[in-house]
């Protein structure tokens, strides 16, 4: 399997697992009333299982946005003032232009 794949899936799982948590502790801490809305509506544990899938995709694409931005500063050189680059002075150059007539 190449790595990318394997760190995809490793990021998704973390994400899923973070989701878990994530909506586990909405429920016990009973945020916005929310254990209460999901135990006593018909629809409850859709809900429930929609915010766990919901969140689940979001912190899996902030966990696999993260490692691959971590991964591009290991093998770059760092920037830097680019004193090396030769740089041309501005020139104003005039350009004539009409006004339009005053309506009236």
């Amino acid at each position: 399997m190449p790595k990318l794949i394997r760190l995809y899936i490793t990021q998704v799982l973390a994400g899923f697992g973070l989701s878990a948590i994530f909506v586990g502790l909405l429920l016990y801490f009973n945020v916005a009333n929310l254990w209460h809305l999901v135990t006593h509506t018909s629809g409850g544990l859709i809900a429930v299982v929609m915010l766990f899938m919901l969140n689940g995709i979001v912190f899996a694409g902030v966990q696999f946005g993260i490692s691959i931005m971590r991964m591009a500063g290991d093998d770059r050189p760092g920037g830097g003032k680019r004193d090396d680059l030769p740089v041309m002075p501005a020139r104003l150059v005039p350009v004539p232009a009409e006004a339009a007539k005053a309506r009236k």
